[in-house]
């Protein structure tokens, strides 16, 4: 296509003092040649002017009647932003081009609306794309569609969200052979990967990347002492005075935190300090109620807003210019998380993010250092696309079915040209098939699973109450069910987790949005709460709250920790950590990177075996059950294990001889599998993972929206239909998918294997102290926390740091 149909673009640009970037031209260039790619550049760099002024000025060449560009977000927040700032080019040069959203926050009567007449362009997330795909006439709908843009790809690709974008492309495509497909992402390692799974296999991705250089400061906020400083834990609060004395309430600020918990304590504790600042203090997170979250956004693009305290929220692709600063509280535990978050602050291109680290404990100073290490040497974690989750392969076949239908032969073909069924067997779609015609093996007696009838070799859902309910069950987000909280005049909150709720009673007063709630009683799962002055330290606790370090921030880490031997030359942040440091080598020892170190140490509770991987959480918790189980094996004994993302602690009875049973086998990767799953409750945590993956498949009904299911009771219903696939279809394909999830992403095995053959590599150090070494503190810690309240953990562990320190 000729090029000066950019010419509109170009003059708009001109018009608000810009010169469009080479990465920006580039990508223009491609789209009108057809092509389909990846974007990839910094955050502020103007990615989303790059992903769409191309198919706008192609539009406006050549104009058609119905939907033209189709532009997906991960988040509901996000299609705001987005909406005005590609309304602001068209409206600014009076184009005559219709934009609109649809998400769950579209009311009812806009989306009938939108099924009869599409705008232009339409902002929508990947679960209102699948409704949309659950109606009729869905070629008369798409059928002018020339481009589907991903925003934030990173964010969904790894995620069943993203294999159900993956399967809802596959099928626009073969309604539109011509459209093309650009993924968008501030922060990916594995490019190329990323670019195939966006645009399909059959087809050659274009990767433009940007050459604007965006520049990362930390800074640290330092304790004082750190022989004062916790040794564990993740509030931080001990420096909240020193965190508000090196802020200016004056500088927009966006304080990060990894919990929803945590922000609201954080909240309390600046609203404390700041009681003259508390309407220019606000606090963001997924919980609030939206209005509410829409109006602290507006408030800091206008300036009235200055803090905001805030968890993932605002990760992503808000556009808030006038912020100036970003804080982390504790370790954001991978370095595309402080990239994408110290990217909300100097929203430019090629403006420099200052981010300020406030460390919770001693032993995240070490984090600190490795992520600065790691900005340095350029690296970000990769992210890879699921592999044949079934349970999404068969809500989106019901959901074709609710619509035109599908043709089960050129179905399959489209699927098999995505990254995540490419290698889907004839004999896997076959069982789904009968699956979803015939209930399968088991559930061929019930009507309610017969949810598609073949008519003339078109799979459709005939019952329009199946249709319905399955409509009301699309997506992929299976988290425990939300109880809304709202005052008794019926004014929303926000929402909180069905298990916090039930633990409450009439009377009891908690933290919730920063405000002080009574709660009076829960119905419909609605809590009713009302405003009071009455004290509580109760705050909601939701799932989900423990990160574990990524495989790349490990790496720098275990090379900060073979630093710390060399005393010269080190940055504060180890240099404020010495005094640790030194403790650890006379105790026990500084491990170099060629070193394994194993400690043992005798108390009061048993044996303790404290192990130094440095791996993170979750291969360490596969790692700790496995070396439990090997242990056993040879010697039986009852253990207790703990772990955090240094190591893991293995407890046995006192006498337990743990480095003459140790051996090479303890590394033997040939019987992993077997081991992993004979060290756990294998069937009950398969069972767990089950849950989710009957509420994706539709074998179990959330509820209406006015009679939503309580949490108890889709387990009960979830583990009902567990049981029986166990008892009569052991090869249930459902039950794989859940196994194999508890093994890949819970116990992150194959993570685990490269481990062990690391570590069987090294040197291993085995060190027999007479107390627990500052390694081995925070492990002492996780486990006692398992056990105990919040306040008599506390006070043990103070009782325990001073007779430390006596001795």
């Amino acid at each position: 296509m000729d090029e000066s149909c950019l010419d509109p673009v170009l003059t708009w640009f001109e018009k608000q003092g810009w010169r469009p970037l080479p990465f920006q031209l580039k990508t223009w260039r491609a789209y009108l040649a057809g092509k389909s790619g990846l974007i990839q550049a910094p955050t502020g760099s103007g990615k989303t002017y790059t992903a769409v002024m191309g198919p706008i000025a192609d539009m406006l060449q050549t104009r058609t009647k119905g939907l033209q560009l189709l532009y997906i977000t991960p988040l509901r927040a996000l299609s705001r932003d987005i909406e005005q700032s590609i309304l602001k080019p068209i409206q600014d040069m009076g184009w005559d081009i219709r934009v609109e959203s649809r998400t769950g926050d579209t009311s009812s009567s806009k989306k009938t609306r939108q099924l009869k007449n599409m705008p232009d362009i339409l902002i929508t997330t990947p679960e209102s794309l699948s409704v949309m795909l659950s109606y009729k006439d869905a070629q008369k709908r798409f059928g002018s569609l020339r481009v589907v843009i991903l925003d934030e790809w990173h964010e969904l690709m790894s995620s069943k969200r993203g294999t159900q974008t993956e399967v809802c492309l596959s099928h626009l495509r073969g309604l539109r052979p011509s459209l093309r497909t650009w993924a968008v992402s501030a922060t990916l390692g594995n490019l190329e990967e990323a670019a195939q799974s966006a645009v399909g296999l059959g087809s050659q991705p274009l990767i433009v990347q940007s050459s604007l250089q965006r520049k990362t400061v930390i800074k640290s906020i330092l304790p004082r002492s750190v022989d004062s400083f916790p040794w564990g834990g993740h509030l931080g609060l001990r420096m909240f005075e020193t965190l508000v004395a090196a802020l200016d309430i004056e500088t927009s600020t966006l304080i990060f935190t990894n919990t929803r918990s945590q922000s609201e304590r954080w909240y309390q504790a600046l609203q404390f300090a700041m009681p003259e600042a508390c309407d220019r203090i606000a606090l963001h997170h997924g919980s609030i109620d939206v209005k509410e979250r829409e109006a602290i956004e507006a408030g800091v693009k206008t300036g009235e807003i200055k803090w905001v305290v805030c968890t993932s929220s605002l990760d992503l692709g808000v556009d808030f210019q006038p912020v100036e600063r970003v804080v982390q509280i504790g370790s954001a535990k991978k370095l595309a998380r402080l990239l994408q978050r110290a990217g909300r602050s100097a929203h430019i291109p090629e403006g420099t993010s200052e981010i300020l680290f406030l460390p919770t404990n001693a032993l995240e100073l070490l984090e600190i250092s490795a992520f600065r290490n790691g900005l340095q040497m350029g690296d970000v974690e990769t992210r890879h696309p699921l592999r044949k989750p079934y349970d999404v392969l068969i809500q989106h076949l019901v959901t074709l079915a609710c619509g035109d239908g599908f043709e089960p032969e050129d179905t399959l073909q489209r699927l098999r040209k995505t990254v995540a069924y490419t290698e889907l067997t004839d004999e896997e779609f076959g069982w789904i098939l009968n699956f979803i015609e015939k209930g399968g093996k088991c559930l061929h007696a019930y009507p309610r699973y017969k949810k598609v009838a073949s008519d003339q070799g078109v799979y459709k859902v005939s019952d329009s109450q199946i249709a319905k309910m399955h409509r009301m069950g699309i997506g992929t987000i299976t988290s425990n069910q939300a109880v809304y909280i709202q005052y008794m005049n019926r004014k929303k909150i926000g929402a909180v987790e069905e298990n916090f709720v039930s633990r409450l009673k009439q009377g009891d007063v908690f933290f919730f949005a920063g405000r002080q709630l009574e709660f009076f009683m829960m119905k419909d799962m609605v809590a009713y709460v009302k405003g009071t002055n009455k004290k509580s330290t109760v705050t909601p606790s939701w799932g989900g709250g423990q990160l574990a370090i990524s495989d790349s921030l490990s790496t720098h880490l275990r090379n900060q920790i073979d630093d710390l031997r060399h005393a010269s030359d080190l940055n504060q942040e180890l240099t404020c950590i010495l005094p640790i440091v030194s403790t650890q080598a006379q105790l026990s020892h500084i491990p170099t990177a060629e070193e394994f170190l194993i400690e043992t140490c005798k108390t009061r509770e048993g044996e303790h075996l404290y192990v130094f991987p440095f791996e993170g959480r979750f291969v360490h918790e596969g790692l700790g059950f496995l070396w439990g189980y090997r242990f056993a094996h040879q010697q039986k004994a009852t253990f207790t294990i703990s772990v955090n993302d240094y190591g893991f602690e293995i407890l046995a009875p006192k006498g337990y001889p743990f480095k003459e049973l140790f051996s090479e086998n303890f590394f033997d990767l040939d019987a992993l599998y077997g081991d992993i799953k004979a060290s756990i409750n294998i069937s009950e945590l398969t069972q767990r993972k089950f849950r989710g993956i009957s509420q994706v498949s539709g074998l179990v009904f959330k509820g209406y929206p006015s009679a939503r299911k309580t949490s108890s009771q889709l387990q009960i219903s979830s583990s009902l239909i567990y049981e029986v696939f166990s008892k009569y279809e052991p090869d249930n394909l459902l039950l794989k998918q859940a196994e194999n999830e508890v093994l890949q992403d819970q116990l992150e095995i194959h993570r685990l294997s490269k481990t062990l053959q690391r570590l069987s590599r090294l040197k291993i150090t085995w060190k027999e102290t007479k107390r627990p070494s500052p390694f081995a503190f925070p492990l002492l810690v996780e486990r006692l926390n398992s056990r105990m309240s919040n306040e008599s953990l506390l006070v043990r562990i103070e009782r325990m740091k001073k007779q430390w320190s006596k001795k």
